[in-house]
């Protein structure tokens, strides 16, 4: 079983998480997307196995107009820096996943240039998409070339030419291989020529096995292009749409039609494919500005933790921020967030999203298990997740009224694992009371909640500052000790200690930097 299969995915849109500038205006690279390394307790405590950057590489605007495939935007910081946060993310068990624009680029990508330069003379004019001298470009080019559904600074690739899909190629490894990067999103799958995906497919597999391919797609058959000879996965757009609408409409039954034609123990068209699994991302609206009342999303959540397919989540969303498409802009959807301050945001919805992962690593069912709906009504639905004789129940309501459910269950005795409580069994019989909005996970064996039996405390040796040795900070900056000194006036000892990524000094108390955050050390050597 890959490692993409049991995964919970962080989905961060970069240029906006960063508070980068709108357009790519050249410069000295600033480091902004170091701030990610900030967040690496914040992924851990929410169970996050992978972190999917959007787009990364040097581009005119919004990302999706790539100038250098193997370059990080300068926005963003440079490929020393990147490769920092990739071994950081590395260390701390989180995969890296990049998005892939390959489909095609912006108008001051190199090859392009070339062809503004040189005409006709160029030699990458096969490059381009439909690319000819016969008339102007909408942009006022001295030629004509397909731009991307029409948008003209978005210039489609030629991917039936060998040259550029060596080009592409390249780029990929050249990621993997440096960067040791986990896998891709590809952006745009459908519009990319289906031998591409079997070319690629190769290259990465056979450079590493468990290399994720995931492509954007929004309509059409799944299988298409999840399949053994091209991707892993696909954008589970039906579910998108289907789990928040079904609570919009109080019609639980359209997602539940959903997921058993997709995953369904009856035989499901997608069965065999691990889809990815989202409630909102870059390109739509926000949960939190999508659905109709607040007191929907844990519902949201817990379906789209439960259902099959790979869960993810968009930054800030674990918060419940709120974002909305206006004047056919996205910028409200990809904003700049301080994690100090989104933490006195939507703290209950936090706890309960904290919760799902600690159960969904729990589970082996709830990760991989078969879908079978068990009671289905327009504002109720239990469903239980079964693998290998383990099965999972999970219950929703989404009513402002109580209710009472029963149904049939091989087990003896019930525990829901989302609130700690038992649930009552007789006779073959699970009897289950809800209170409104709530969800339930309910399962035999509750290894969730229960207390680890307590250790004896450890021996405490006192620990001391050495002066040249590394350290990283809990937030995941590495600092090298200059010298242990004394204040002039009160005598305390003081740690001067340097930034290994950017230079800068600083000093603090001895006693603060020998300190805990938590049960965390503040600062731990390294080696």
């Amino acid at each position: 079983m890959s490692w993409y299969e049991n995964a919970i995915i962080y989905h961060i849109y970069p240029i906006g998480f960063c508070g980068a500038p709108k357009f790519n205006e050249g410069g000295e690279p600033v480091r902004r997307l170091e701030k990610v390394l900030e967040w690496i307790p914040h992924l851990k405590e929410m169970n996050v196995d992978a972190v999917y950057f959007g787009p990364v590489f040097e581009s005119v605007e919004h990302g999706y107009d790539t100038i250098d495939y193997k370059m990080i935007d300068r926005r963003l910081g440079d490929n020393a820096m990147f490769k920092h946060i990739c071994d950081q993310l590395h260390e701390n068990g989180i995969r890296v996943i990049l998005d892939g624009v390959f489909n095609h680029v912006g108008r001051k990508f190199w090859a392009f240039t070339d062809i503004q330069e040189k005409g006709q003379n160029s030699p990458y004019c096969g490059w381009f998409q439909n690319l000819n001298f016969g008339g102007q470009s909408p942009c006022g080019d001295p030629f004509w070339y397909e731009g991307w559904n029409g948008h003209y600074n978005l210039v489609k690739l030629n991917l039936q030419n060998p040259d550029v899909c060596n080009y592409l190629l390249d780029a990929v490894g050249y990621w993997m291989d440096e960067f040791k990067i986990d896998g891709i999103r590809f952006d745009a799958a459908d519009c990319i020529d289906f031998n591409f995906w079997r070319t690629i497919r190769s290259f990465c597999k056979s450079r590493n096995p468990e290399f994720w391919l995931m492509g954007e797609i929004i309509h059409g058959d799944y299988n298409r292009w999840a399949n053994p000879e091209m991707l892993d996965s696909v954008t589970n757009y039906e579910c998108y749409k289907g789990i928040w609408s079904s609570h919009n409409d109080r019609n639980f039954f359209e997602i539940d039609y959903s997921i058993n034609r997709q995953s369904g123990a009856g035989g499901g068209i997608y069965r065999n494919i691990d889809l990815y699994t989202f409630v909102d991302n870059h390109d739509v609206n926000r949960l939190a500005s999508t659905v109709t009342d607040q007191r929907y999303l844990p519902s949201c959540y817990t379906l789209m933790y439960t259902m099959p397919g790979i869960p993810s989540i968009y930054y800030g969303s674990e918060y419940g921020v709120q974002g909305r498409k206006e004047n056919n802009s996205d910028d409200n959807l990809r904003p700049c967030l301080d994690l100090g301050q989104m933490q006195s945001e939507n703290t209950a919805l936090y706890a309960h999203i904290v919760k799902l992962g600690r159960i969904y690593k729990a589970y082996p069912a709830l990760r991989t298990g078969g879908y079978r709906t068990v009671i289905i009504r327009n504002r109720q639905m239990i469903y239980a997740k079964e693998l290998n004789g383990q099965t999972v129940y999970v219950a929703l309501n989404i009513d402002d009224q109580p209710c009472d459910l029963q149904f049939g269950t091989h087990y003896g005795a019930l525990v829901d694992v989302m609130n700690g409580g038992s649930v009552h069994v007789d006779n073959g019989n699970a009897f289950v009371h809800m209170e409104p909005f709530s969800t339930m996970i309910i399962v035999h064996d509750d290894i969730v909640n229960v207390e680890p039996e307590p250790k004896a405390a450890p021996v405490q040796t006192p620990r001391e500052v050495a002066e040249g040795q590394r350290y990283r900070h809990f937030k995941g900056g590495e600092y090298t000790v200059l010298a242990v000194a004394k204040h002039t006036e009160t005598q305390e000892e003081m740690v001067v200690y340097k930034s290994d990524a950017t230079g800068d000094v600083w000093v603090r108390p001895k006693s603060m930097f020998l300190d805990k955050k938590g049960d965390t050390d503040r600062f731990t050597k390294i080696g």
